[in-house]
This record gives C-alpha cells, structure tokens and sequence, in this order.
C-alpha cells in the first residue's frame, strides 16, 4: 500500500501526532493489520478504495500489529483485522474481522462532525469574513480543548495579528510548535515584525518611502487593507529592494492573513506580479 494524503503508515512512533491529534480535526480509522492475516488482504483494499473515494472526510490509518505491537496492546486489539474509529483523541466505534462493503459504509456514515470540528470550521469561516474578534474567540474555545493544536493557533495568530494585538501576536511565533503549519507561520512572521516596528516608530519620517510604509502599515491597523496593499506597491514601483525586500515580504505576510478566500488576496497578487517582473 502506497501512503496518500488520506491514507498512511502509522508506527507507535508517529501515533499520537497522526492518529490522536489528526483526529481533533478530521476522523481517523486504524486498520489494525498484519501480512499473515488473510482477511486483512481482503479487507484492506476495500478500506483504501473508501477513503480516496472520500477525498479527505476521514483519513485511514494503516497499523501493522507485528511492527506497533504495544499499540495493539494499548488499545486491546486481540484479533485482526480490527476496525478502530477516532474522533476528537478517542475511539468512538470499532469493528472485527472482515466486512462487506455495504457494511463498511455504515460504519463510515457514523463518524458525523462533531462539535470541535464545527468549531474550528466556525473560525475559519469567520476568518475569511475578516471577523477577527468573533474568530479570536471561536479559536480560544477550541484551543481550550485542544491546546496545542497548530491549525487553530494559526487561525488564533492571524485573528489577533489583524486586531493589533502584536505582542501576543509576536509571542505567539516564538513558541509556535514544529508541523506543517509552520511554514505559514513563517510567511506571516514579516507582518508581526512590520507592525511591532510600527508601533515603536516615531510617527513622522523625513524619508518619503519610509514615510509611506509606516503610513500602509497603520492602514493594515486600521483594516483598511486594499489602502494598505496600494501603498505598499506603490514603495515596490520606487524600490523594488526597499528595506532589503521587508517590504515584499510584507505583502505575502498580508496575503497570509487574509486568506486565498479573501477576494484581495488574488487580485492583489496579480499587482505584485506586474510590479516585480
């Protein structure tokens, strides 16, 4: 079996991250399996078939019990295949030994939102609506739960970042966790810099270009961001090197925030593109 974006190995070592933390956000079925096991041949092919026709809904997580075999034991698996369904860090159905498709289909229909998913659904949402207060508070609910969670700190991180809470903000990037969220931390680091400079800046400069970035950066403060976009491109037509490319990287920080769902973030892409090539 070929590892997808829906469909994993998974060892004793990488458990709690793929399957336990995964499953804040998206259900997980463990295939608890082994070579030797006949039935498991025919029902694992029947499960990966399910979840690429599912394109993400769930994600299938593959356990060879004579690889992981403390994980059988951590979850009383006494006989394979075994079926064990999470949500929200905890199994929530199982099913034993090999089962028809219909059958599997059942079982499947049962793993409905529950509701941490709506809620980290509900920020998002709220994100794209550019409501960042309502979406700050929908991402400390959930984070409540699920502290540690890198998709909704991310979402936190830009909820407070567009309020101008910069120091939380800033802080927040210190102590973000190693996923693959991080590079979008990274992408937004540029905006937190900009705006915690901005604030400690003296509010004039005799530097007209200066002068205009502090000016944007103030807009993006404001919420004015489709001013603040124009001003910042307006520093990349005079200087396409403006403090040694801060002020690029702002932009991409910005589209970051924003969102590719957030009609700005396409049509001011476009601009950047002309602007530098």
């Amino acid at each position: 079996m070929m590892a997808t974006g829906h469909i994993i190995n998974v060892t004793e070592a990488d458990f709690e991250y793929e399957v336990i933390a995964y499953s804040q956000q998206t259900p997980v079925i463990v295939d608890f399996w082994a070579d030797w096991c006949g039935p498991c041949k025919t029902l694992g092919p029947l499960l990966e078939k399910l979840a690429e026709e599912a394109q993400g809904s769930f994600r299938l997580a593959k356990v060879d019990v004579d690889g992981s075999p403390n994980l059988a034991l951590r979850f009383g698996v006494r006989s394979i295949p075994n079926l064990k369904a999470f949500r929200d860090g905890q199994v929530v159905a199982e099913m034993v030994g090999a089962q028809p498709e219909p059958r599997l289909r059942e079982f499947l229909r049962t793993l409905a939102p529950s509701q941490t998913d709506l809620l980290l659904e509900k920020g998002f949402s709220q994100l794209d609506l550019e409501n960042w207060k309502a979406a700050e508070s929908t991402f400390r609910q959930f984070l409540a739960k699920n502290p540690e969670y890198p998709p909704a700190l991310l979402g936190m991180l830009k909820s407070i970042l567009m309020q101008g809470q910069v120091e939380e903000a800033a802080q927040m990037t210190r102590n973000f966790p190693a996923s693959k969220e991080y590079a979008a931390l990274e992408t937004l680091r540029p905006l937190v810099e900009a705006l915690k400079w901005q604030t400690a800046a003296p509010a004039f400069s005799e530097d007209p270009l200066e002068a205009a970035y502090l000016n944007a950066l103030r807009l993006v403060q404001r919420g004015n961001y489709a001013a603040a976009l124009d001003g910042l491109l307006d520093i990349l037509r005079q200087d396409k090197r403006f403090r040694s490319g801060e002020v690029h990287r702002t932009i991409l920080a910005l589209f970051e925030a924003l969102g590719e769902n957030n009609p700005l973030t396409p049509a001011y892409r476009k601009e950047l593109a002309l602007v530098l090539f």
